[in-house]
């Protein structure tokens, strides 16, 4: 087994959300903001894009912030510190063009802000202004609140059912900044596909520019096999590759989402087996 996939830290920070810190070297020489990188868990296990949160070179490591939704990442829950992944490739993706904007709204969703981060510490080392906008259900699935405060001017909280910040929906403290203080320079939004559609929503009537990451369906990463296509301004871009961030503006949002309900149902049906079949296996022992 390689000895550069190593797991160094598995810990919850949030209801179904986990950080894994992973010693690899190579990658964490090579990241930059906005790559991620593909890992396997083991021989027969799926390969899944997962965006990196955080590198420190100096120590060799990389982070990765991951959410449980399907039967991988359910799995990925149960390795423990020094435990190895099968393998990881990256880092993979086009890295974040990073210039001095001037103010810059950074707009996280739920399990979104984990790529802001490295992001906005790119731009804000970069000399921009960073405005931060946290958003989630409730007040447990606001993640990475200290790490964005460190990297940020300023940092608002909403939350669906107003149990933390204001009570309402990222677009409307989006939309309460450009009234206040007038235009940003640039918006960068990652989060839940619906999420997205709507920020450039808001922002189209003001012309402001806003760049989104993607989370298509992917396999081999290299824009091989094409399952990661979607269409900008009217074009077949492979987020792989040509991505994962793009203009906002330009993204066929509705493409995106009926894509990505392709294999819902598979994928639903083996996450429940799987953990059906992992509580047998407990119960068996006791």
């Amino acid at each position: 087994m390689p000895q550069d996939t190593k797991i160094l830290e598995n810990t919850q920070i949030a209801p179904g959300v986990n950080r894994y810190r992973i010693y690899s070297p190579e990658v964490a020489k090579a990241h930059r903001a906005g790559q991620f990188v593909i890992i396997r868990i083991n021989d027969k296990g799926e390969r899944i894009p997962l965006t990196i949160a955080d590198s420190d070179p100096d120590k060799g490591e990389f982070t990765l912030v991951v959410q449980e939704v399907g039967k991988t990442t359910s799995a990925l829950t149960q390795l423990k510190a020094g435990e190895r992944l099968k393998d990881v490739v990256g880092p993979l993706g086009s890295p974040t063009h990073i210039e001095n904007f001037g103010t810059v709204i950074m707009v996280g969703g739920g399990i979104g802000t984990a790529p802001c981060y490295p992001i906005a510490k790119a731009l804000k080392k970069a000399g921009n202004r960073i405005l931060t906008i946290l958003g989630a259900r409730t007040k447990d699935l606001i993640i990475m609140e200290k790490e964005m405060l460190k990297v940020s001017d300023e940092v608002n909280i909403c939350t669906d059912d107003g149990s933390y910040g204001t009570k309402g929906l990222v677009t409307d403290l989006l939309t309460k900044y450009i009234e206040d203080s007038g235009n940003p320079d640039m918006v960068v939004a990652i989060g839940p596909v619906i999420m997205m559609k709507f920020v450039v929503k808001t922002l189209k009537p003001y012309n402001i520019p806003v760049t989104v990451s993607l989370n298509p369906i992917m396999i081999d990463g290299t824009g091989m096999c094409g399952g990661c296509r979607v269409e900008i301004g009217g074009i077949t871009k492979f987020v792989c590759v040509d991505g994962p961030e793009f203009d906002g503006h330009a993204v066929d949002f509705d493409l995106l989402m009926r894509r990505l309900s392709l294999y819902k149902n598979k994928e639903q049906q083996a996450y429940e087996l799987f953990k059906n079949t992992h509580k047998c296996r407990i119960e068996s022992k006791l």
